[in-house]
């Protein structure tokens, strides 16, 4: 059985391999300090007398120093470092390891000076740091570089003519992230990247070096050096460059040949989402110039931290991707609800790879079943709920509009009372941009599910301060529209990129069709954001920057792919589809927005329906969807939502 002791102060190492390392270090420090003694005593003409005399107190104080040193670093847990990763945070641990000993030496030697063959001159003590620092780190960088060309030698003499050929690559960049890249690469030689050259506009860094990488010119000059340096590939490493920036560098580099990817900034790299050894091929998000959103990440993490937390619809772009950045803030449990168990095993998958299995809790289930998420959430008893679930295919609901108001409207109502019943003190739904003066099915199934829920708020409200002793409402009902997400599974983006993949052409419904579009990360970050905001009864709208033509997405799309739009690929108008708009409005004619803490973030408020009325259009409509056509359930609806433009077959 591994003693606690070494299992707290070693690590799960085999006893035998520490034993080993302390063994090795303990010889290591022995012989720092024979050669401080040496150093500081020997005389080349008197060797016999003063060698026997700084022996002699050397054989005296190693037995007491020597463990002394030890167990500063023992105490420091330096032993529970993985040497293969040495680095400077372990070069400080050892750094304060060795100078409390120090300190403890220099007490050590005032209290017992010439009273004691122990005593240990000053000048050993100060020569013996310096001897023992360097010894003990030196070995740790030596152990480290026999590790980073291990694998190399670990290859059967066979495998090196199969091996990949080493990429020459310049890097555009030569910051925090150009520096960071290479500084992976060289220590992964496996990796088969060469770092050739570096280009930077920042004129002070000319002619330096960087890693031993020189920073040859300015990234416009970089026509001048591809061929000298015989360049296979570039990689763009500066951080957060704008969209233009982006643009000019790949029209120069697919003007000289070049394959280019990019990689993404520090503070990315920090998140987890990006590996710091990683360049990707540009993708369209990198073209589309949004700037980062800041959060407020201690407010996220209070409402999270040691909680549960419940979200629908986990599968999905926006549901995977708040569960991904819930994980981060450590809630005590996250409840990963999905109806399709694919979708869920590979989110449960990619949160198992990221580390949070342990606070994880998979279920398959339908928001729209009531006994079963009634046994969810009494059993689990959550307290703060994501409602993602919901169907969005725009022309698909138009078909199937009973289907769209069975989910998208009263698995919220279900969802809300459930909420309200067992306690939950956050409910956030995700709602959409399409809710707004709606045209389609799908907004205005979802329109109806921000109504039910303005209504339920403002009746919990009435019911709290109408008591004979008023109390505080405990559950918090909000709404967050936003536009589309890049790259979620029903934007264009992955239409777009199937259709170049099959030479085209890339089918846009109208040349003049506009949208607004953000990143997943961003938009999961600012929902997680509005549930910090929300007091009761709010609509959030995320702010989308400006809206993009469509056909503006096309050209970049067919550019990022390395063909020519309306050339090699070409662009066909197919026209609008039911239900679908030219442009997405931001508010309807009762709507009054609010600025909030974030920038990013604007609340709209309008008058909440009394809950009597709503409830009873609600309960009419349910009890006649399956008796009407399509066309009826279309009218049905714009009776509770009368902005809503219906599409009517003839």
């Amino acid at each position: 059985m591994r003693i606690t002791f070494f299992s707290k102060y070693f690590g799960q190492r085999p006893l035998s391999h520490t034993i080993g390392l302390v063994l090795a270090d303990a010889l290591l420090l022995s012989l720092a300090l024979l050669a401080a003694y040496f150093f500081r005593f020997f005389d080349p003409e008197n060797t016999s007398a003063r060698s026997s005399i700084w022996l002699d107190r050397f054989y005296m104080t190693v037995i007491w120093l020597v463990p002394i040193q030890v167990i500063c670093l023992l105490i420091s847990k330096h032993y529970n470092s993985v040497l293969r990763y040495f680095r400077l945070p372990e070069v400080e641990h050892i750094l304060v390891s060795l100078f409390t000993a120090f300190i403890f030496e220099i007490f050590l030697s005032i209290v017992t000076r010439g009273a004691t063959r122990f005593y240990l001159p000053y000048t050993v003590i100060g020569t013996d740091f310096f001897f023992a620092l360097n010894a003990i780190c030196g070995s740790r960088i030596l152990i480290r570089m026999f590790y980073d060309y291990a694998s190399d030698w670990d290859s059967p003499a066979g495998e090196e003519q199969d091996a990949p050929k080493c990429k020459r690559v310049g890097i555009l960049g030569a910051g925090d992230t150009g520096a960071a890249l290479v500084a992976s690469w060289l220590a992964k030689p496996g990796m088969h990247y060469k770092p050739v050259a570096f280009f930077d506009d920042d004129d002070s860094k000319q002619g330096l070096r960087i890693h031993t990488i020189p920073i040859v010119d300015k990234i416009d000059a970089l026509g001048k050096y591809f061929q000298h340096l015989a360049l296979d590939e570039i990689v763009i490493a500066v951080g957060n460059a704008p969209q233009p920036r982006i643009r000019s560098i790949l029209k120069m580099t697919r003007h000289l040949g070049l394959q280019t990817e990019i990689v993404s900034s520090i503070t990315e790299m920090a998140s987890g989402r990006v590996k710091l050894s990683r360049s990707r091929p540009v993708q369209i998000q990198d073209l589309l110039g949004r700037e980062p959103v800041k959060l407020n990440e201690d407010n996220i993490h209070m409402l999270f931290s040691g909680r549960t937390v419940l979200v629908t619809g986990a599968g999905g772009s926006i549901g995977s991707e708040l569960c991904r950045q819930i994980a981060t803030h450590m809630p005590a449990h996250l409840l990963v609800v999905e109806r399709c168990e694919t979708q869920l095993f590979q989110v449960e998958q990619a949160l198992i790879e990221l580390g949070h299995g342990a606070i994880i809790q998979p279920i398959v289930a339908d928001v729209t079943n009531e006994a079963q998420m009634r046994h969810i959430l009494k059993y689990h008893k959550p307290d703060v709920i994501f409602h993602a679930a919901a169907h969005k295919h725009v022309p698909m609901m138009e078909h199937q509009p009973r289907e769209a108001i069975r989910n998208n409207t009263f698995g919220t109502r279900l969802l809300i009372d459930l909420a309200i019943e067992l306690g939950v003190t956050h409910f956030v739904l995700i709602s959409t941009d399409k809710a707004i003066n709606p045209t389609s099915v799908m907004g205005a199934t979802k329109r109806m599910a921000e109504i039910y829920l303005q209504s339920r708020q403002e009746a919990l409200e009435n019911e709290a301060s109408q008591a004979p002793q008023p109390f505080p409402v405990k559950t918090r009902l909000m709404a967050v529209r936003f536009g589309n997400v890049l790259d979620s599974s029903g934007s264009v983006v992955p239409m777009f990129k199937k259709q170049i993949a099959e030479g085209g052409p890339i089918k846009v419904t109208h040349p003049e069709v506009v949208r607004y579009f953000m990143t997943i990360p961003e938009a999961a970050g600012l929902v997680l954001q509005c549930a910090t905001l929300g007091k009761g009864g709010e609509i959030f709208v995320l702010n989308m920057g400006s809206p993009i033509k469509i056909v503006d997405l096309a050209h970049l799309m067919i550019e990022l792919s390395g063909y020519r739009p309306n050339l090699d690929i070409q662009i066909e108008f197919t026209g609008l589809r039911p239900g679908e708009k030219l442009f997405e409005e931001l508010q309807h004619v009762n709507e009054h927005h609010k600025t909030t803490e974030h920038p990013k973030i604007m609340r709209f408020v309008n008058n909440a329906r009394p809950i009597e009325q709503v409830t009873k259009a609600f309960a009419q409509l349910d009890s006649y969807i399956h008796a009407l056509g399509t066309n009826e359930i279309k009218r049905k609806i714009n009776e509770i939502v009368p902005e809503y433009k219906p599409y009517l077959k003839d």
